[in-house]
């Protein structure tokens, strides 16, 4: 694997993989005293934002920095991006500047994949000699943090991995998610992934908030959030991306809450062992009940403690599983680096 830009064709051996090892990382992890692994050490990781997180960036940033990488923020407001640079210079120009593996946020469905492309094709490289041929893949790993309204694999990964933690296993589970589906990278990961490794996925939005095509999903499409909360081993609450709309979708907050909100009357349609997620940032009051959100079934903070872990994985599978030692062989040494 050399990038991860989706969900969509990964197959169930590879997610399996990805998980086993955030598995191994946090059992690594778990009890010292100094999280710091060797494992990265040398390597330079460059976090690309294009659009404001906190969630993604920051474990992002923890992985990379448990596992001893360099570890260079990147922000488009701060960078030459504010002076007209293009992506693509960018793209080269941090390619030049050494790095092993950039993070890409853009607004952009595809900015990932088509940075991978300008950053690989070798077009930079010196003269060959005379029957040399050129490497089909020179530059950096490229993973996608999110782009536009396309995907966001590791927020799936760490979804999964969250659910998976709970159940044990995903074959059979049937996970409910609901809100802007339109919008939501997540929503697409999520259905491809989650369906990928056995769940049973229902997507319920209102009609407006559906994309067209959603019917060639690997998911059950439905508009009544009532009728499925009984069914569902697991919930997760979508944001409203008000930023990407530019028309009325829902006539109201207050009407969208009350039709697809997550209270405290819908949270007891729930069977009693049901999970509630969110990808975060929440809003309050009118997704999920403030109540709700904090209550015993909620896992979101077991989410993002997931992200850092599944993050660990996916850079330790890109950067280093060629001939890295694996994460359990660290547990003697990594608490003196």
């Amino acid at each position: 694997m050399k990038h991860l830009l989706g969900t969509e064709g990964l197959s169930r051996d590879d997610a399996v993989e990805l998980l086993d090892e955030a598995a191994r990382f946090e059992q690594a992890l778990a009890g010292r005293e100094v999280r710091k692994l060797p494992t990265l050490r040398g390597r330079t990781v460059m976090t690309v934002f294009y659009e404001n997180s906190t969630r993604t960036r920051v474990s992002f940033e923890v992985a990379g920095k448990w596992m001893s990488a360099d570890v260079i923020n990147v922000s488009a407001s701060s960078s030459s991006v504010s002076k007209g640079e293009s992506l693509r210079d960018t793209a080269k120009t941090l390619r030049a500047a050494g790095a092993d593996a950039l993070i890409v946020r853009h607004p952009a469905s595809g900015a990932a994949a088509q940075i991978a492309r300008w950053t690989n094709d070798g077009s930079d490289l010196p003269d060959l000699a005379p029957g040399q041929e050129r490497p089909l893949t020179t530059g950096p790993s490229v993973i996608n943090a999110g782009d536009g309204t396309h995907e966001h694999p590791t927020q799936a990964l760490l979804d999964a991995y969250t659910l998976r933690s709970k159940f044990g296993s995903l074959d059979g589970r049937r996970i409910t998610l609901v809100g802007d589906v339109l919008h939501s990278r997540v929503a697409r990961s999520n259905a491809h992934l989650l369906s990928t490794l056995g769940a049973e996925v229902t997507l319920v939005a209102p009609p407006t908030l559906l994309p067209t095509g959603v019917q060639t999903w690997p998911v059950r499409v439905s508009t009544e959030l009532d009728a499925e909360l009984p069914g569902s081993d697991a919930v997760m609450m979508l944001r409203v991306q008000a930023e990407r709309m530019n028309g009325g979708f829902f006539p109201s907050s207050r009407e969208y809450s009350v039709r697809y909100g997550l209270n405290d009357a819908r949270r007891a349609l729930l069977p009693e062992d049901a999970l509630i997620l969110h990808p975060g940032p929440m809003l309050r009051g009118m997704e999920i009940g403030f109540d709700v959100a904090d209550a015993p079934q909620s896992v979101v903070l077991q989410q993002v403690r997931a992200g850092v872990h599944v993050r660990m994985a996916v850079l330790f599978r890109l950067l280093a599983s060629g001939g890295a030692e694996a994460p359990a062989h660290h547990q003697s040494t990594g608490a003196q680096q």
